[in-house]
């Protein structure tokens, strides 16, 4: 799985980072911060609840 963040799309809701915290995080400005494009198996299925939960659609997964 690879993902992507649009930190310009972003409007800083925090859902993703309480879905998937080992996975994102926000930067001071409260805009999404990927700790890694490439999350482990573990990782994957709450990622995925991070893409659905995002209400301004920044993240997605590129690869499966």
């Amino acid at each position: 799985m690879h993902i992507t963040a649009d930190r310009d799309r972003c409007v800083g809701a925090g859902q993703c980072v309480l879905a998937a915290p080992a996975v994102f995080d926000q930067d001071d400005d409260g805009l999404v911060a990927p700790l890694t494009v490439d999350p482990g198996e573990g990782d994957q299925p709450a990622v995925r609840q991070a893409v659905n939960v995002c209400p301004s659609s920044a993240i997605w997964i590129d690869q499966e």
